[in-house]
């Protein structure tokens, strides 16, 4: 099977690398890609908001499969378009896409099926919101309603930082059209799990469940990021929390989504949080976390191609998938200043026998040697038989790369490990 991989970043190399490993691929094609992908498919310079460059592809080079992985082209219908040219995809169509292309959508999809998640109100006019926030106790959340490269999330300590927030996305555009509608919510307490599923729109098949590591240094501080580590199993997310979140979140989703005609086919993701009234809906994400899927399919011990052919073709419940016992860790190397401003152009050292677990993220090819070009740069991965044997091979890795300006949290796992000790 010759397969198209849309995207460019570590989630799409880890994808890529997994999918290799099924016999009957033949050959597979990244869009964008990255100089560090490069090494396990062959990258074309095509962007993944590019539709009517990546349909053109798809029919000129005979793809068999496209696995549309970014937020940005399922929003935009990657899938529709790719479908109307017949070929065969994993990921939703845009109808189903806009539970992550819209919070106000997903938000109102919730309160209408009895979905538990936060309290909320969602504004068009800033005069509005503004008011509302004076009538509001602290800490509030405020959501930019469209895409924002996962950074359109604010937690406003008072009401003067809700109010800045609102301003900002509201008045001056800092994010586009997507701040032009916000959700102002209640802030939830409690431990923040991330569930990627299967679905064909029927069967709902979780994966390992994983902690996310948001802020770019130690301690949980400094700056929200898109991710700067993870660990998995999620030591918070017992069997009883898994039950009832496939019964009162997961497949009430899906119904609801069935029920608005949005059926959803593809990798549905819950950012959810265990608050001391149950678990709660933070998020919803059409597609493959970053750096979740890190961590997630190295533990999957069965075919992703094979799960991915049945959520397209309707027959997820008749196909083995199956996860490992045992645990994973990734460590993310960043760019000095990443998540603002970094310089970019400086070589990486990776090691032959360490790059079998590495994923690249932000890199690309300049005359043959591998130079950053973003502010994650790559992610180490490892896994093992405990969480603590799995941190300490993927740091051991980690601290065998190098580029100038890298730096990385040293204390990714930490409250996975004393949660689960």
């Amino acid at each position: 099977m010759n397969l198209m991989v849309i995207g460019g970043g570590g989630r799409e190399h880890a994808i890529i690398k997994k999918l290799k490993q099924n016999p009957l691929v033949s050959k597979i094609y990244a869009l964008p890609g990255n100089g560090g992908i490069a090494r396990d498919a062959e990258c074309v310079d095509v962007k993944a908001t590019d539709l009517d460059g990546i349909c053109d592809f798809a029919v000129n080079n005979s793809i068999d499969y496209a696995v549309v992985t970014p937020d940005d082209p399922l929003v935009m219908g990657c899938v529709d378009a790719l479908e109307a040219k017949g070929i065969e995809c994993f990921g939703p169509r845009a109808n189903a896409a806009l539970i992550e292309g819209s919070k106000a959508f997903a938000k109102e999809l919730m309160k209408k099926y009895g979905i538990p998640t936060a309290a909320y109100e969602t504004f068009d006019s800033l005069e509005a919101a503004l008011k509302y926030v004076e009538t509001r106790t602290p800490p509030l959340v405020i959501k930019a309603d469209g895409l924002a490269l996962g950074k359109g999330v604010v937690i406003a300590e008072s009401r003067s930082e809700a109010k800045d927030a609102l301003v900002s996305m509201m008045r001056d555009k800092k994010f586009g059209k997507s701040g032009e509608r916000v959700v102002v919510e209640e802030y939830l307490t409690g431990p923040e799990v991330s569930v990627l599923t299967f679905t064909d729109g029927k069967t709902v098949v979780p994966m390992v469940s994983s902690m996310d590591h948001k802020r770019a240094l130690d301690g949980d501080k400094g700056l929200n990021t898109g991710g700067m580590g993870t660990v998995a199993p999620n030591p918070y997310y017992t069997p009883e929390i898994a039950r009832e979140c496939m019964e009162k979140i997961f497949l009430p989703t899906i119904n609801a989504l069935n029920a608005e005609g949005r059926t959803f086919r593809g990798c549905l993701y819950f950012g959810l949080m265990l608050t001391q009234d149950g678990p709660k809906v933070i998020e919803y994400n059409c597609r493959f976390g970053d750096p979740e899927t890190q961590v997630v399919l190295p533990l999957m011990q069965s075919d992703l191609l094979e799960a991915m052919l049945a959520c397209s073709r309707g027959t997820l419940e008749k196909t083995d998938v199956r996860f490992s016992d045992g645990c994973a860790a990734c460590v993310i190397l960043a760019s000095k200043g990443y998540p603002a401003s970094y310089e970019k152009g400086y070589p990486i050292s990776i090691p032959e026998d360490v790059q079998g677990s590495v994923f690249i993220a932000g890199a690309a090819l300049r005359d043959g040697t591998l130079v950053t070009s973003g502010g994650r740069v790559l992610g180490v991965s490892a896994a093992g038989d405990t969480l603590r044997a799995a941190l300490a091979d993927a740091y051991a890795k980690a601290s065998r790369i190098h580029f100038e300006n890298m730096y990385y949290r040293s204390d990714i796992g930490a409250r996975a490990l004393a949660a689960g000790e």
